[in-house]
């Protein structure tokens, strides 16, 4: 029988134990899997944004409220980190010995196991949430422990630093997407954000075929990359008249927002732009308030979305894609585990053009 590779005494987390801290590494015995669990080293695991809400400790409601981040039942220390890429180092006595050195993608959507939603493949909307990088330790550490063996996916054949981006930004990306979907011809889809998650959709959404393509963001290089990743037209929202612009680009048949800002600015821009029977899916998380009139909701018969994650299923769905579609091919710079608390600051700051994989070594 395989035995497991020769594994250390003790590891290191990058974690704070404070939001807002500073993220340090800190030393932890390495845990002894048991049961269903199996002990993963970190190779590689991307830097998302939602590590800067953790981080931050809270979401803004607007008006100066707050939902914080304890009240979700999140505790200190944390240690961030839920797109990882590992390689199986220990199973369980009763586990499958021979996954022992092989390398996956983690599904980080962790649940109870045992709800409606979990057993029914929608456990990312688990009520009891156990996220790997949010509710457990995460990816940036030099292991993770991973609950049940259908949390790993199988990623051969594709590029392993840009595979981890699938498990969180992909994810969300393609299951935002799909509530989209099918899109017509004549009509027009708006990807307002152009950061890592807006540069990856207009990339996934040009594999799909949809060609009538059009970005916003405030960063005239994100513009930029938006256009050379497939754009018709990128989009100052701080020029005035924008909202009549893209009516007219588009020709008023703007079927689909994504909204991967998430605040009220860019919230109420994409509901300026939607034809009758059109969809608003919100993904970003930068908060605020939503005010709009609801007979306008009813005479447009316009969808307002909330898109969170995406489901294990979708995952899978979105690997067996990415085999045959090249739309990973984001700005990309590799840093040292050990960068962790530089990364997430640098990111917070808009300092990021794509997106940050660190890589334990």
């Amino acid at each position: 029988m395989q035995t497991a590779i020769e594994r250390p005494s003790s590891y290191v987390r990058y974690e704070f134990k404070e939001f807002g801290g500073k993220i340090f590494a800190a030393e932890h015995e390495l845990p002894k899997v048991s049961g269903n669990e199996i002990l993963v080293k970190t190779d590689f695991c991307g830097v998302c944004h939602s590590d800067v809400h953790i981080h931050e400790g809270f979401y803004g409601l607007g008006d100066g409220k707050k939902l914080t981040l304890e009240d979700r039942g999140i505790r200190l220390p944390v240690t961030l980190g839920h797109e990882v890429i590992g390689t199986v180092a220990d199973v369980a006595d009763n586990g499958d010995q021979s996954m022992v050195g092989k390398q996956f993608l983690v599904y980080p959507w962790v649940g109870c196991g045992e709800c409606h939603e979990c057993t029914t493949d929608q456990e990312n909307l688990c009520t009891k949430p156990a996220s790997l990088g949010v509710f457990r330790p995460g990816g940036y550490a030099q292991y993770l422990v991973v609950p049940h063996r259908r949390h790993l996916v199988d990623v051969t054949g594709l590029d392993p630093a840009r595979a981890s981006m699938l498990a969180c930004s992909g994810l969300t990306v393609y299951s935002a997407i799909k509530k989209v979907l099918p899109v017509a011809d004549v009509d027009s889809v708006v990807v307002i954000g152009c950061g890592g998650l807006g540069q990856l959709a207009i990339r996934m959404l040009s594999a799909m075929g949809i060609k009538n393509i059009h970005a916003v963001d405030i960063s005239a290089d994100k513009r930029e990359i938006a256009k050379e990743s497939g754009a018709k037209h990128a989009y100052d929202p701080t020029e005035d008249g924008v909202s009549q612009k893209i009516l007219s680009e588009t020709n008023n048949r703007t079927y689909a927002v994504l909204d991967f800002v998430g605040n009220e600015q860019s919230v109420n821009l994409g509901l300026s732009v939607l034809k009758k029977g059109s969809k608003l899916v919100i993904v970003g998380l930068h908060g605020g308030e939503l005010r709009y009139p609801i007979p306008v909701i009813i005479t447009k018969a316009i969808s307002v979305i909330g898109s969170y994650t995406g489901s294990l299923g979708e995952l899978k769905e979105l690997v067996k894609f990415a085999h045959g579609n090249n739309f990973t091919d984001i700005p990309l710079e590799i840093r040292n585990l050990d960068q962790a608390d530089s990364a997430v600051n640098d990111l917070e700051q808009g300092k990021v053009k794509g997106r940050i994989i660190l890589q334990n070594k």
